[in-house]
């Protein structure tokens, strides 16, 4: 054959082999929605700034106008409804032993205050989503478990414990929230007995023999839950598995984990008739998740079992930033799989510390960058706390949302509750996010389109200086301000 001919045959199959192999790395396509046009439309906007009485407050109505094409000049927050993204599961917070037995102290009135502020859509924020654990954290007075020690049977299992102050008040925030909350549930630690180190607090691992016994566990909580009315949505394999902390902690390396799951949980869940429930790798920080979601997903036997990954955002501890982009590989990588943010709080609680508008920024700016990576939902940790930060058993006090001051029965907002509301309020379970995107860095912004077609478009202003912008939808633009150190809720009806 002569040699030209050779070539042309070669060169030709190399290029059918680059398309096909470009063709199949290409992105996928966002999903297409139905046309949408904000011509006479109107704007409702609700404010929350520091030096301000303003919090979650109505603040002006806007009207739409022609703009064919804005300036560079003209500060634009870009919202496009035809390209829609990931779909909103819910947004909540952790129903703890520390925020049931706080919640126990406070006078009845304030006691429905609180029901109503998260819970209720209309008079509070519209929680839709929570957590609880399996049984004790450090946010408690105690350490427990569920089992007498030493029996591998589990004839001994009981949640009496929670039947005091957690089920009633879990119970209560169902009834707040319509009847409804998609609830998942999670462990900090096996019980002492079944760990090489014999505690459950300080790290330590799931000795092999107990992994078929600690696989039962997690059915024996969901269903005995299920039994006292509380519908377990999904589960997580462990709470920071790669943490050795002075409270409830275990240790599971990624392939640990995931012969876990394969060998022993997945398999488990699935024989006892619980394999529809949600299970989520991982649940600790941004830092590891790519090479947490890699071990776990690129095994066959072991992704067949996960749901997805949640994950927290702690990797500050190391002076890092928040590593949004992590979050955004693994959505990148693994598009079939979901990702939640499982747990968040600030930390080293002082009572002096409530009013630090900062706390409420950092919420901000973590929910708008995690949705805007492809997360599909937000859990806050404890949605309650005491005076001090607790209680805690091990002298581990961060902030809530909410606390509560067991001294005087009242209730004390941070502005953590009011930034949180913004997206809560406002963005429903079913919403789908949709393209946005900021010609100034002043303005961070995420948008989401809800089942009913209202467009809720938040935007966030951490610095010190007031932003005037326009909100521009294809072609219709709606001028307005963004106040120093605010969030907005801009909602199109």
């Amino acid at each position: 054959m002569p040699r030209t001919l050779l070539a042309a045959m070669f060169m030709a199959t190399l290029t059918t082999a680059t398309a096909q192999k470009a063709s199949s790395s290409k992105p996928k396509p966002t999903t297409p929605v139905t046309a949408y046009s904000a011509a006479g439309k109107q704007v409702q906007v609700y404010t929350t700034a520091d030096n301000s009485q303003l919090r979650l407050s109505a603040t002006d109505k806007l009207r739409f106008s022609a703009q064919p094409q804005p300036l560079e000049t003209q500060p634009t927050v870009f919202v496009d409804p035809t390209h829609a993204f990931q779909t909103l599961l819910g947004i909540g917070g952790a129903l703890t032993d520390a925020a049931a037995e706080t919640f126990a102290k406070l006078p009845k009135a304030q006691q429905q205050e609180f029901l109503r502020a998260y819970y209720s859509p209309t008079q509070g924020i519209g929680y839709t989503l929570g957590r609880t654990n399996i049984h004790s954290t450090d946010f408690g007075t105690d350490s427990y478990t569920y089992v007498a020690e030493g029996d591998k049977t589990l004839k001994s299992f009981s949640v009496k414990h929670d039947e005091q102050y957690r089920i009633p008040l879990i119970k209560q925030a169902m009834a707040a929230a319509g009847g409804k909350l998609t609830m998942y549930v999670s462990p900090w630690s096996p019980p002492a007995w079944m760990k090489d180190t014999k505690t459950m607090l300080k790290g330590g691992k799931l000795l092999p023999e107990y992994r078929q016994v600690w696989a039962d566990y997690y059915v024996k909580f969901i269903r005995e839950y299920e039994r006292q009315g509380i519908p377990i949505w999904g589960l997580t394999v462990q709470n920071e598995p790669m943490a050795v902390q002075k409270w409830e902690s275990c240790v599971f390396t990624a392939e640990e984990e995931r012969d876990f799951v394969k060998g022993y949980l997945g398999p488990t869940l699935k024989k006892s008739g619980l394999g529809g429930k949600k299970l989520i790798g991982w649940d600790h920080n941004r830092d590891l998740i790519y090479q947490r979601a890699a071990t776990l997903f690129d095994d066959p036997e072991a992704s067949q079992y996960y749901w997805g990954l949640g994950y927290h955002w702690y990797e500050t501890w190391t002076g890092s930033g928040m590593q949004f982009e992590n979050v955004r590989r693994v959505h990148e990588t693994y598009p079939d799989k979901h990702l939640i943010f499982t747990e968040g709080c600030v930390e080293k609680f002082q009572f002096s510390g409530i009013n630090d508008w900062a706390l409420g920024e950092r919420y901000g700016y973590s929910m708008i960058h995690d949705f805007n990576a492809g997360t599909e939902a937000w859990t806050d940790w404890n949605i309650l706390l005491d005076e001090t930060g607790g209680p805690n058993h091990v002298g581990n006090f961060c902030y809530a949302p909410i606390h509560g001051d067991t001294r005087t029965g009242k209730l004390l907002y941070t502005n953590s509750y009011y930034y949180i509301g913004h997206f809560s309020k406002f963005i429903r379970p079913g919403a789908r996010r949709v393209a946005t995107a900021s010609s100034r860095d002043v303005l961070q912004t995420t948008a989401f389109r809800n089942p009913d077609g209202s467009l809720a478009v938040v935007v966030m202003n951490q610095t010190d200086k007031e932003q005037p912008f326009q909100l521009w939808i294809k072609g219709q633009a709606a001028p307005t301000t963004s106040r120093p150190h605010s969030i907005m809720t801009l909602l199109v009806n």
